[in-house]
């Protein structure tokens, strides 16, 4: 079985919240790859320049609307409007940095829109199956690779929201009945990552100082380790999980921790660099609270599902100075015409 095709003459609709962040672009060119009729959502469709969307080339092909997760009222009316037999929830405050400076916002993006689908769903009496992007950060530190049974201890306030949301989900699943399910993802990067992630800033840091624009980079800790996969394989889980016989959550991760030093290490080897020359700790780049160890164990996905990360670290950091080095060149041309 492939999965997700459609099959009669009918395609499914799904509807992505927050379609125009990472995972909601690679999701959307995915189903449509698929035949689905995609839908998705912006806090303000006319203001969003949906530059995700742009890049990957399906930005005329996704049916846009606005919507405030956090108002039930244009939760319910978009909802309505599409009636999808698949929604994604992708949207919230998506950086764990950032929710240190904004808990509040963070924390009730976070919990306030996944509650609001849900409900919506249920209020609607719809057949609808829903996929909530959890996360890794729920665990915190994981001792062992964390599986769907390690109990959760979040270190940020990011983690403590996207906690809640899962636990919102399985009471919605069990006391009402909904096709409601959750993917607890890792680490996962691509091109498509703002710079403000240190995956990109590492990457982008080392390309400036191979081109002699900078001569040194500046970073936090380099002793934590994390699970890093590849973003466009993440999404596909996603839609596996919405495709099973019954709404289960699962832990999805390439099942293989490294330290962020050895990701900075292939970075500027990548670049023909020795990243000892150039990277510096600063400690005011530090967390209020870090998680040491991140490690998933994807077993039941790979049971399940049938799905495994084929990208690994070494992979996933190749692909980000690949694309890097492209988007360079793309706007030298740009500049010389």
């Amino acid at each position: 079985m492939t999965i997700g095709t459609t099959t009669g003459s009918e395609p499914k609709t799904a509807l992505i919240f927050g379609v125009s962040g990472q995972d909601g672009a690679y999701l959307a060119q995915l189903l449509l790859g698929k035949g689905y009729t995609v839908h998705g959502t912006s806090r303000d469709r006319e203001m969003s320049g949906f530059a995700n969307l742009r890049q990957l080339g399906i930005f005329g092909r996704v049916v846009l609307h606005s919507a405030v997760l956090t108002d039930f009222r244009s939760v319910v009316e978009v909802i309505s409007r599409v009636r999808p037999a698949e929604i994604y929830n992708l949207a919230s405050q998506a950086s764990v940095g950032l929710s240190f400076d904004q808990p509040v916002e963070t924390l009730n993006s976070t919990i306030n829109s996944t509650i609001n689908i849900l409900e919506a769903i249920r209020f609607l009496k719809l057949d609808t199956r829903f996929y909530n992007a959890s996360s890794s950060e729920c665990f915190g530190n994981t001792g062992s690779p964390a599986d769907e049974s390690t109990p959760f201890h979040p270190r940020s306030p990011y983690g403590v929201g996207k906690a809640a949301a899962y636990w919102a989900v399985a009471n919605y699943r069990e006391a009402y009945g909904l096709f409601a399910c959750s993917g607890i993802l890792f680490n996962h990067e691509s091109p498509l990552r703002p710079v403000r992630y240190v995956t990109q800033k590492i990457v982008r840091g080392a390309a400036d100082i191979a081109e002699r624009k900078t001569d040194s980079l500046e970073l936090g800790t380099l002793s934590i380790a994390r699970d890093w996969g590849w973003a466009p394989e993440y999404v596909d889980a996603m839609a596996r999980m919405l495709a099973h016989d019954q709404p289960e959550d699962f832990v999805i991760a390439t099942g293989e921790a490294h330290r962020l030093e050895d990701f900075v290490e292939q970075a500027f080897s990548y670049f023909g660099l020795d990243w000892r020359r150039h990277v510096h700790g600063n400690a005011a780049l530090l967390r209020p609270s870090d998680i040491a160890f991140s490690v998933g164990n994807p077993a039941k996905a790979e049971r399940l599902l049938g799905w495994r990360a084929e990208r690994r670290m070494a992979e996933v950091v190749a692909g980000l100075a690949e694309a890097e080095m492209t988007r360079r060149a793309q706007r030298t041309d740009g500049h010389a015409q």
